[in-house]
């Protein structure tokens, strides 16, 4: 059996469901933009964020039940649960942050992730404990691994998987500490970036388990997580956990089976030359590569979940995404990086998810669509 995606759902700056946030990504829609005063903070940024108060109308008369990093979960996992059309009470919920509802940390009003976790998942039906994976920034591939690996246990028939991440005082505070934020869009794998923007966004997943032969659609094939334990906030100069992660889900995959890699992607300095070696390092260097991180930012425990979604509606498309503010190749190793949106290769099966976190943390996933 394997794990087989049966619908899907993204919430975020550029629209309320995936059709509309794929749409805005081939036609090169961002939603960055600068915030001046925002969560108090003096220094301006730039950033994706989503207007709270057409989230909280969206949810209608009980949004003062919920906080909203809840409400986003909560409407995401409903729209992609009703297109799997699976009964959501036999099946498992895996949820995906970095920081949760830490506005409000220090407050009488604080949720900690694993109570939020139990009010979402009672109020879209789940009736099985939910699981909270926070592993930094590669958490969303992480979540989704630990979901093919429940349904490998064939206690459940389907897994829902939902990312989500909303910004405040604290977390954007600590990425201007570290003088990681760019001033302007952030510009992917281009000589000129300058650091990261920051994002907001719920998406969901739906897996089901299927006969790897009969599948049909797409299938998780293969994940993996390896840490390197480089430094806390810097990544491995040789890239060799995003190396390790890579090698081990393409073992057996020829370059011409895959049509991009969903690089990280994140605009900082360190982070792309990173994932250019690991690129290398793991012959891929023929394999187109992508950052999503120019329309959405870097929307931390969601982005793992958003930019797998993406990525297989743009196969679906036969379209491989362009990185939105990517000029020149700044990097030292050769990778395949566009700023306009090119065909799937004919041979393609699919693609890699690489991500890559705080703490020397690294993951990737090989999706393929149809059978193994």
């Amino acid at each position: 059996m394997t794990a087989v995606c049966a619908a899907d759902n993204i919430i975020s700056p550029l629209g309320w469901t995936t059709e509309e946030n794929i749409a805005a990504v081939l036609a090169g829609r961002s939603a960055l933009m600068p915030h001046e005063w925002a969560f108090g903070l003096t220094e301006p940024f730039v950033a994706s964020l989503v207007d709270r108060t057409a989230v909280s109308e969206r949810f209608g008369a009980d949004a003062g039940m919920y906080t909203v990093f809840e409400q986003m979960c909560i409407l995401s996992i409903r729209e992609a649960v009703s297109a799997a059309g699976i009964d959501a009470s036999s099946a498992a919920l895996v949820l995906s942050t970095t920081k949760a509802n830490v506005d409000s940390l220090g407050t009488p009003h604080y949720v900690p992730p694993a109570d939020s976790a139990a009010r979402i998942a009672a109020a879209v039906g789940v009736a099985l404990p939910p699981l909270v994976v926070s592993n930094a920034c590669i958490s969303g591939v992480c979540a989704q691994i630990e979901a093919k690996r429940i349904l490998a246990g064939g206690k459940v028939p389907a897994v829902i998987v939902c990312g989500c991440d909303v910004q405040s005082r604290f977390i954007v505070s600590g990425f201007q500490s570290f003088k990681a934020l760019s001033p302007q869009e952030c510009r992917p794998f281009d000589a000129s970036r300058c650091g990261l923007n920051l994002g907001e966004a719920a998406a969901t997943v739906v897996y089901v388990a299927k006969d790897r032969t009969q599948s049909g659609g797409w299938i998780l094939r293969s994940g993996a997580v390896r840490n390197d334990a480089n430094h806390i906030s810097g990544p491995s100069r040789t890239g060799e956990g995003s190396y390790r992660a890579l090698r081990h889900v393409t073992a057996g995959i020829a370059v011409e089976d895959l049509a991009f890699i969903s690089a990280h992607g994140t605009a900082t300095p360190y982070n792309d030359e990173m994932e250019s070696i690991a690129i290398e390092r793991a012959g891929l260097l023929g394999v187109p590569v992508n950052s999503f991180k120019g329309y959405y930012g870097h929307t931390m425990g969601a982005a793992g979940v958003l930019e797998c979604i993406l990525s297989m509606h743009a196969f679906d498309r036969g379209l491989i995404p362009a990185t939105r503010g990517f000029g020149t190749l700044g990097v030292s190793r050769p990778v395949d990086v566009s700023a306009a949106v090119r065909d799937v290769p004919p041979r393609a099966r699919g693609f890699v998810k690489l991500i890559s976190g705080f703490g020397g943390c690294n993951a990737a996933a090989l999706f393929l669509k149809g059978g193994e």
